[in-house]
């Protein structure tokens, strides 16, 4: 939640301590940055010396970044709390996931999966929804939001240290690498990988852009400042993106892969589309569309590495997935908001959400081709080794 929270009030703080489209980018991508700083060691970490140990720390952090945000009065101040924003959010993403995963223990993993992706989702609409009414009808909105989501982080540092942790196995079939250094996977899962990587990153690409650009598009196009309407279009896309996991929960992964690359690419070119024709309607429906993406993406990738991937493996697997697609998330939204600076929010929208439209198409096209040359569909069973 608390990744996406801000993300309705930098209109709020844009006008009170006042910079530009470029800075509002920044600020939103400085959580990116964050979470590629915590990512290359919180995932191994955690698979060395368990998730409590990892997470505790993390989520003191957002504590923290609470507190900035509650006070801040300069740029400088935002982007340190969106980077310890980030530091959290990334240790969720892999030491968390594979904490959850952990609990499920060996014969539930895939509805372990689905419990930790759908959290995120859940979280990730909540967010904005929160962000945005507070913002827009509650006193002291800067303040209030941050004591709410505060409140929130504290029941999870609870739980942390109440909930039953099984040990992680040891491996002896491999030796222990060092903590620090870039995320991976082992050999055999690194085509895994690769394949949720080419739709997990435009993916997550499209959203970013949405999230970033979304009160500037709203106010400039669309003319509404309204930071509900912002908050609920997020709330909508999140929603989206945890909904979809459900239904598609049963069906073999790389068909998931390749319907979502297929729907972000359309989601992306509709909402070129939108901004051409200042479409408030059309530019939700992109948004939607969007969220289905990211979310079938998302679960797609996480449900591959969490039924592939060994156990003391798994929480560096988590962060190298959601290394390579926050990396793009974060460089596109920063490039695009420069270049309205310069050119304008209607041509730098329109242009690098054409370029993510394409990325995602041919994702799909390349997973399809993969899944066309394999002769038998990938199993989803974590005791078996994939077909492909």
């Amino acid at each position: 939640m608390l990744s996406n929270i801000p993300t309705p009030l930098l209109a709020l703080w844009k006008d009170r301590i006042g910079f530009s489209t470029g800075t509002t980018t920044v600020i939103f991508a400085a959580y990116i940055g964050g979470l590629l700083l915590a990512l290359p060691f919180t995932g191994a970490l955690a698979d060395r010396y368990g998730t409590r140990r990892v997470l505790a720390p993390a989520l003191v952090a957002g504590l923290v970044s609470c507190a900035l945000f509650m006070t801040a009065t300069h740029v400088l101040t935002l982007i340190v709390a969106r980077l310890l924003t980030g530091v959290a959010v990334g240790a969720v993403l892999s030491a968390g996931t594979a904490a959850v995963s952990h609990v499920g223990g060996p014969g539930r993993r895939p509805q372990a999966v689905l419990a930790g992706s759908v959290a995120i989702g859940t979280g990730l609409a909540a967010g904005p929804l929160l962000g945005g009414s507070v913002s827009q009808y509650w006193t002291a909105p800067t303040v209030t939001v941050f004591v709410l989501e505060g409140v929130l982080l504290l029941t999870a540092l609870a739980v942390v240290y109440t909930l039953h942790l099984p040990p992680v196995p040891v491996s002896r079939e491999e030796p222990a690498p060092g903590w620090l250094r870039l995320p991976s996977v082992p050999r055999v899962n690194r085509r895994g990988l690769a394949t949720s990587l080419l739709v997990y990153i435009p993916g997550m690409t499209g959203t970013s852009l949405l999230l970033a650009l979304g009160p500037i598009l709203l106010a400039s196009l669309l003319h509404t400042g309204n930071r509900l309407v912002t908050g609920g279009i997020g709330f909508m896309m999140f929603g989206a993106s945890t909904g979809v996991q459900f239904a598609i929960r049963n069906l073999p992964l790389g068909r998931i892969l390749t319907i979502a690359g297929v729907v972000t690419g359309v989601a992306m070119l509709g909402t070129a589309t939108a901004v051409r024709a200042h479409s408030l309607a059309l530019l939700t429906l992109a948004a939607v569309a969007a969220g289905v993406g990211q979310g079938m993406g998302q679960y797609g990738g996480f449900s591959r590495l969490g039924t592939e991937v060994v156990p003391t493996r798994l929480a560096e697997a988590n962060a190298a997935l959601s290394a390579g697609g926050y990396l793009f998330a974060g460089i596109l939204p920063i490039l695009t908001g420069y270049l309205s600076d310069a050119a304008g929010i209607a041509t730098s929208s329109t242009v690098f959400a054409s370029l993510t439209g394409a990325a995602a198409l041919a994702g799909a096209l390349l997973v399809g081709t993969l899944r066309a040359r394999t002769p038998v569909e990938e199993v989803r069973e974590p005791t078996k080794v994939p077909a492909s």
